[in-house]
């Protein structure tokens, strides 16, 4: 059972994260907890994966592929066009270096928190759901029902968000990464066989 120093971590957190990043990072965290309790995992796991989630959020797109890099991060050519999406990668990596994170879920749900996967792990889901939902969040369309989903069915919620998701990027498809449409077609295929 790990443990984690939360006030410790969340006030080196706040040295790289603006104002903002900073309270939707806790606005995640606390959402990561309460889906953690309705769908009974681990607490503090999925507290310390939505805290780190978007640790490297804030650090400019350019130091982000610099860092990469150098840290022997592999970086795919949409990403090099779209180097925001690399914060998820760069924060896994920072979660395990200057935080300390061994758990390979938590590890994993940072790297795919952005873009979802096929077959995401509960913690994943989990990450997911809250960095969407999370109480500050308010542009998304249908927030209230996939709030109340994400309390009740964690794969029919991610079916849900990736296809508003996908609506909102299909304004410009080239904008799309190609592991969202992958974790689209999985939950679509899920979600048809349970109706």
């Amino acid at each position: 059972m790990a443990q984690y120093d939360f006030p410790k971590m969340q006030k080196k957190l706040s040295k790289y994260l603006d104002d903002d990043r900073m309270a939707h990072t806790i606005g995640v965290m606390y959402t990561c907890a309460a889906l953690a309790m309705a769908h009974g995992y681990d607490l503090k796991d999925a507290q310390a994966a939505g805290l780190l989630h978007d640790s490297a959020k804030c650090i400019p797109n350019k130091k982000k592929l610099k860092m990469c890099e150098e840290h022997k991060i592999p970086v795919t050519e949409f990403e090099k066009a779209h180097p925001f999406l690399l914060h998820a990668k760069l924060g896994a990596y920072i979660a395990k270096e200057k935080y300390d994170i061994k758990d390979e879920e938590i590890l994993t749900s940072i790297t795919y928190h952005t873009t979802g996967r096929p077959g995401m792990s509960i913690l994943e889901k989990i990450v997911y759901i809250a960095d969407y939902i999370e109480p500050m969040r308010d542009k998304a369309p249908n927030l209230p029902q996939i709030r109340k989903l994400a309390f009740e069915d964690l794969d029919e919620c991610v079916y849900e968000i990736l296809k508003d998701t996908l609506v909102y990027l299909d304004e410009n498809p080239k904008d799309i990464d190609s592991t969202t449409k992958d974790a689209f077609l999985f939950y679509k295929d899920l979600h048809m066989e349970r109706k």
